[in-house]
């Protein structure tokens, strides 16, 4: 992107450069919630230096910042800001056994021997540069599995933007019946079979869920705020982390009158590793009020 628009990079680094260089983190937050509610494009108004036209270069310079913020609060994580990164044998022999079932399919992570070993390596930090660009932003526990389990309870459950499908196959696995949708746009993963080819909006409506999971939606995605419109849905849950520059459309989870929003810490402890700042946010349905009897 940053070849193809030239003019918004420069125009989301100097603006991103001046806001991290405060080293205060509540303002890059403030810049990335600014970015993703623009302002209204006045009629008439002129395009862009790379000739696009005033809302597009908005929603241009809105990736590019929060790929930006992705990598610094992935950087803050893991201590890596450039370079090649790679694993010593032993570590990435134990990662390996720890993490993936086999290359890099993960599995359900056992939370007991992830915290007894996972502390005791020293390239940890190394982890998350080397799989973010296949498209893993985390690792799931077994318990987390069950948690998430326990709590769809047997509903009709769908997930959007499933990307490989890894949660839904975790949670088929274990017993829970959840069905998986993408709209496959995403070219850093290869979508099997049992992830089905719909974009959120039409999942929803074919499949009127009552409970929907979402794992690292995109920033700024116009998808999520469907999910609040759809009057089959119970309860919503996000996993992202604790920096919302980049990841989910945090308008819309404000902007919502329908749900109680918690932050689930239980839930946020369960995904891994803890590096990157796990948060999982829960909406529920808000009770409504019984009528009056007249």
């Amino acid at each position: 992107m940053r070849a193809s628009f030239p003019a918004e990079w420069e125009t989301v680094e100097r603006e991103l450069r001046a806001v991290v260089d405060t080293g205060d983190r509540a303002a890059l937050t403030a810049y990335a919630r600014q970015l993703a509610t623009p302002a209204p494009v006045r009629p008439g108004s002129k395009p862009s230096r790379s000739g696009l036209d005033a809302k597009t270069a908005a929603t241009v310079r809105q990736h590019m910042a929060a790929a930006w913020i992705r990598n610094l609060s992935l950087s803050a994580a893991t201590g890596v800001e450039s370079g090649t990164v790679r694993f010593g044998k032993r570590e990435g022999t134990i990662i390996q056994k720890l993490l993936f079932a086999q290359g890099l399919e993960r599995k359900p992570v056992s939370l007991r021997t992830f915290r007894l070993l996972w502390p005791r390596l020293s390239e940890r930090r190394r982890l998350m540069p080397l799989v973010q660009p296949q498209g893993i932003y985390c690792f799931y526990s077994s318990k987390l599995v069950r948690e998430l389990g326990n709590l769809i309870d047997g509903r009709p459950a769908l997930e959007i933007a499933a990307g490989d499908g890894t949660l839904s196959r975790f949670l088929r696995d274990a017993g829970t019946d959840i069905t998986a949708t993408d709209d496959h746009s995403w070219s850093a993963v290869s979508f099997p079979e049992d992830v089905e080819k719909l974009d959120a909006s039409k999942a929803l409506a074919t499949y009127r869920p009552e409970v929907v999971l979402c794992s690292w939606p995109p920033a700024g995605n116009t998808f999520e705020s469907a999910v609040f419109r759809t009057p089959s849905v119970d309860t919503y849950v996000v996993i992202g982390n604790r920096s919302p520059g980049g990841w989910g459309d945090h308008t819309a989870y404000t902007n919502q009158r329908d749900f109680d929003l918690i932050v689930d810490e239980r839930l946020s402890e369960l995904v891994l590793p803890p590096e990157i700042e796990p948060l999982v946010y829960v909406f529920r349905r808000s009770a409504t009020e019984a009528p009056q009897d007249a």
